[in-house]
């Protein structure tokens, strides 16, 4: 089981080869909100999101046991970037697996990157069996974006870094699809500030770990589209950061679609950074609950910043 350790030395692998990014006070959030707002600007991050994280710790941990396979990843596009990026610092190959509904921004990002692209599929889920299976047959090596202690230990030095970066917190708020950024936050977040709520947030049509968590399994369901591309899909079965949330993570937030457009839209108005669906949905989730520590502090992970132009322009318009 992935613990703090494994957070700490992963740090320690990766620490030259991504950006602290900062976690920047929020002027118009705080006066709209009445708490202290923290962003945690992984926006800011080398491929424009905090997955790079993960993909790093594990191509160094690949490099620290011997010669690096053929690596296969399946992604909505931030995973698969990262992977590129990891694989190709490391002078490894690697083939990205994507849903036909990836965001050609994402796409355009992994091929810049060096990896090979094949589609398959219209859900996250049936992506990463495809990809598992191929990764079989061809003698390499998949690497899950969340089902994966490494890929899990590199995401948690996220919270590493917001602990030096921002006073003691009432809560983190935190983007969740399969769940690898909220566990590795959660592991460090449970020795290092127990009293901080961490609270996994999705998007309403595309919630598929909040409603297996409440159903006590993972569920095979159906995910709708939503502007939180990066969280969308289904839960790999006996994907390892299951029981992990529903041990350590009792709070969850539901975020509907028009919500997290109107704050996308409002950010884009107030504040100088890009960002995408994701990170919109989570912010959205902390305008909902954060009236709840009136006069505390808070963090918001913004998870990414790889939109698509057009899509940005539709919510400005108010089209998408």
């Amino acid at each position: 089981m992935t613990t703090l350790l494994d957070v700490r030395a992963a740090e320690g692998r990766i620490a030259a080869q991504i950006e602290e990014t900062p976690s920047l006070r929020s002027p118009a959030l705080e006066k709209e909100l009445g708490v202290e707002v923290f962003l945690k600007c992984e926006n800011l991050q080398r491929t424009g999101s905090f997955k790079v994280r993960g993909a790093l710790n594990k191509v160094e941990v690949l490099k620290e046991t011997g010669e690096l396979p053929l690596i296969v990843a399946a992604s909505t596009g931030n995973h698969g970037a990262a992977v590129a990026f990891a694989a190709r610092s490391a002078g490894a190959a690697a083939t990205v697996f994507v849903p036909t509904n990836a965001s050609p921004r994402k796409l355009e990002l992994i091929r810049e990157l060096g990896a090979r692209i094949e589609t398959h599929g219209n859900d996250g889920a049936q992506t990463e069996r495809h990809a598992r299976d191929w990764a079989e047959r061809h003698g390499a090596l998949y690497v899950s974006p969340y089902n994966d202690a490494d890929i899990i230990a590199g995401q948690g030095t996220v919270a590493l870094e917001i602990l030096r970066q921002a006073p003691p917190l009432d809560a983190i708020f935190v983007a969740l699809g399969g769940g690898g950024l909220l566990s590795g936050i959660a592991l460090v977040m449970r020795e290092l500030s127990p009293q901080t709520r961490l609270f996994g947030c999705s998007p309403e049509p595309s919630a598929v770990m909040i409603r297996s968590i409440a159903a006590g399994e993972i569920l095979d369901i159906p995910s709708g589209p939503t502007l939180s591309d990066g969280t969308a899909g289904g839960v790999e079965a006996g994907a390892i950061t299951f029981p992990l949330l529903r041990e350590h993570i009792s709070d969850y937030v539901m975020v509907p679609e028009t919500r997290t457009r109107h704050t996308l839209r409002d950010f884009m108005r107030t504040h100088e950074m890009r960002i995408e669906g994701a990170a919109a949905m989570t912010l959205a989730a902390c305008r909902m609950q954060a009236r709840e520590f009136s006069g505390g502090a808070v963090a918001v992970v913004l998870c990414g910043a790889n939109v698509d132009d057009e899509t940005l322009e539709g919510v400005r318009k108010g089209a998408t």
